[in-house]
Protein backbone atom coordinates (compact mmCIF):
# COMPACT_ATOMS: atom_id res chain seq x y z
CA UNK A 1 0.00 0.00 0.00
CA UNK A 2 2.86 2.38 0.78
CA UNK A 3 4.40 1.71 -2.63
CA UNK A 4 1.15 2.48 -4.42
CA UNK A 5 0.73 5.74 -2.46
CA UNK A 6 4.31 6.74 -3.19
CA UNK A 7 3.99 5.96 -6.91
CA UNK A 8 0.66 7.78 -7.12
CA UNK A 9 2.05 10.87 -5.39
CA UNK A 10 5.12 10.89 -7.67
CA UNK A 11 2.88 10.59 -10.73
CA UNK A 12 0.65 13.45 -9.56
CA UNK A 13 3.71 15.58 -8.75
CA UNK A 14 5.12 15.00 -12.23
CA UNK A 15 1.80 15.93 -13.84
CA UNK A 16 1.57 19.04 -11.66
CA UNK A 17 5.08 20.18 -12.61
CA UNK A 18 4.44 19.55 -16.30
CA UNK A 19 1.31 21.71 -16.29
CA UNK A 20 2.88 24.44 -14.14
CA UNK A 21 5.65 25.19 -16.63
CA UNK A 22 5.28 28.44 -18.55
CA UNK A 23 4.05 27.98 -22.10
CA UNK A 24 5.64 29.81 -25.01
CA UNK A 25 3.09 32.13 -26.61
CA UNK A 26 2.07 31.30 -30.16
CA UNK A 27 2.93 33.36 -33.21
CA UNK A 28 -0.59 34.81 -33.53
CA UNK A 29 -0.77 35.64 -29.80
CA UNK A 30 2.48 37.60 -29.93
CA UNK A 31 1.52 39.40 -33.12
CA UNK A 32 -1.99 40.29 -31.95
CA UNK A 33 -0.75 41.57 -28.59
CA UNK A 34 1.86 43.77 -30.28
CA UNK A 35 -0.63 45.07 -32.82
CA UNK A 36 -3.18 45.96 -30.13
CA UNK A 37 -0.55 47.91 -28.19
CA UNK A 38 0.69 49.60 -31.37
CA UNK A 39 -2.84 50.45 -32.48
CA UNK A 40 -3.46 52.24 -29.17
CA UNK A 41 -0.39 54.45 -29.71
CA UNK A 42 -0.39 54.89 -33.48
CA UNK A 43 -3.65 55.52 -35.31
CA UNK A 44 -3.35 53.48 -38.52
CA UNK A 45 -5.63 52.95 -41.46
CA UNK A 46 -6.63 49.35 -42.36
CA UNK A 47 -4.04 49.07 -45.15
CA UNK A 48 -1.21 50.15 -42.87
CA UNK A 49 -2.46 47.79 -40.17
CA UNK A 50 -2.44 44.79 -42.52
CA UNK A 51 1.04 45.48 -43.87
CA UNK A 52 2.48 46.11 -40.41
CA UNK A 53 0.75 42.95 -39.13
CA UNK A 54 2.56 40.90 -41.79
CA UNK A 55 5.93 42.49 -40.96
CA UNK A 56 5.38 41.89 -37.26
CA UNK A 57 4.32 38.29 -37.82
CA UNK A 58 7.46 37.58 -39.88
CA UNK A 59 9.63 39.07 -37.14
CA UNK A 60 7.95 37.01 -34.41
CA UNK A 61 8.25 33.88 -36.56
CA UNK A 62 12.02 34.38 -36.63
CA UNK A 63 12.07 35.16 -32.91
CA UNK A 64 10.26 31.93 -32.05
CA UNK A 65 12.60 29.95 -34.32
CA UNK A 66 15.59 31.51 -32.54
CA UNK A 67 14.04 30.72 -29.16
CA UNK A 68 13.63 27.07 -30.13
CA UNK A 69 17.26 26.96 -31.30
CA UNK A 70 18.38 28.46 -28.00
CA UNK A 71 16.40 25.90 -26.02
CA UNK A 72 17.98 23.03 -27.91
CA UNK A 73 21.44 24.60 -27.75
CA UNK A 74 21.88 24.66 -31.53
CA UNK A 75 22.35 28.38 -32.05
CA UNK A 76 25.35 30.62 -32.51
CA UNK A 77 26.09 34.34 -32.49
CA UNK A 78 25.39 34.61 -36.22
CA UNK A 79 21.77 33.55 -35.61
CA UNK A 80 21.34 36.27 -33.01
CA UNK A 81 22.99 38.89 -35.25
CA UNK A 82 20.73 37.81 -38.12
CA UNK A 83 17.66 38.25 -35.93
CA UNK A 84 18.74 41.73 -34.79
CA UNK A 85 19.35 42.75 -38.43
CA UNK A 86 15.87 41.51 -39.32
CA UNK A 87 14.37 43.35 -36.35
CA UNK A 88 16.06 46.60 -37.42
CA UNK A 89 14.90 46.09 -41.01
CA UNK A 90 11.34 45.45 -39.83
CA UNK A 91 11.39 48.64 -37.76
CA UNK A 92 12.69 50.58 -40.77
CA UNK A 93 10.00 49.09 -43.05
CA UNK A 94 7.25 49.95 -40.56
CA UNK A 95 8.55 53.52 -40.29
CA UNK A 96 8.44 53.78 -44.10
CA UNK A 97 4.76 52.81 -44.10
CA UNK A 98 3.80 55.34 -41.43
CA UNK A 99 3.45 59.02 -42.24
CA UNK A 100 4.19 62.22 -40.30
CA UNK A 101 2.97 62.12 -36.71
CA UNK A 102 2.54 58.35 -36.93
CA UNK A 103 6.32 57.96 -37.15
CA UNK A 104 6.79 60.04 -34.00
CA UNK A 105 4.11 58.00 -32.22
CA UNK A 106 5.81 54.79 -33.40
CA UNK A 107 9.17 55.99 -32.05
CA UNK A 108 7.50 56.70 -28.70
CA UNK A 109 5.94 53.23 -28.80
CA UNK A 110 9.34 51.61 -29.40
CA UNK A 111 10.91 53.58 -26.55
CA UNK A 112 8.10 52.50 -24.25
CA UNK A 113 8.60 48.87 -25.28
CA UNK A 114 12.32 49.12 -24.55
CA UNK A 115 11.56 50.57 -21.12
CA UNK A 116 9.33 47.61 -20.39
CA UNK A 117 5.82 48.81 -21.17
CA UNK A 118 3.54 51.45 -19.70
CA UNK A 119 4.47 53.27 -16.56
CA UNK A 120 2.27 51.83 -13.87
CA UNK A 121 0.43 53.90 -11.34
CA UNK A 122 -0.01 52.98 -7.72
CA UNK A 123 -2.38 54.60 -5.29
CA UNK A 124 -1.20 56.76 -2.43
CA UNK A 125 -2.98 56.85 0.86
CA UNK A 126 -5.18 59.76 -0.20
CA UNK A 127 -8.25 59.02 -2.28
CA UNK A 128 -7.75 61.19 -5.37
CA UNK A 129 -3.97 61.34 -5.81
CA UNK A 130 -1.87 58.76 -7.61
CA UNK A 131 1.89 58.39 -7.46
CA UNK A 132 3.74 57.63 -10.68
CA UNK A 133 6.03 54.63 -10.46
CA UNK A 134 9.07 55.10 -12.66
CA UNK A 135 10.43 51.97 -14.32
CA UNK A 136 13.66 51.30 -16.14
CA UNK A 137 16.96 53.08 -15.62
CA UNK A 138 15.31 56.39 -14.73
CA UNK A 139 13.77 54.69 -11.69
CA UNK A 140 17.27 54.07 -10.34
CA UNK A 141 18.41 57.69 -10.57
CA UNK A 142 18.34 59.76 -7.41
CA UNK A 143 16.83 63.25 -7.35
CA UNK A 144 19.38 66.08 -7.59
CA UNK A 145 19.12 67.08 -3.92
CA UNK A 146 19.11 63.52 -2.48
CA UNK A 147 22.14 61.88 -0.92
CA UNK A 148 22.93 58.24 -1.62
CA UNK A 149 22.15 55.85 1.27
CA UNK A 150 25.86 54.91 1.65
CA UNK A 151 27.11 58.51 1.78
CA UNK A 152 28.41 59.98 5.02
CA UNK A 153 26.52 63.18 5.98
Amino acid sequence: MKKITLILSMLLGTVFFATAQQKIPTLSELTNKNMEALDKKVKMNPTQRNIIYNYTMDMYREQLALTKKQQTGGYNDDDIAKFYRMQNETTKNIRNILKGDQQTDYDNFLEEQLRGGNKKKKKKHSKDEEEEVVTGISGLKLPANATPPNANP
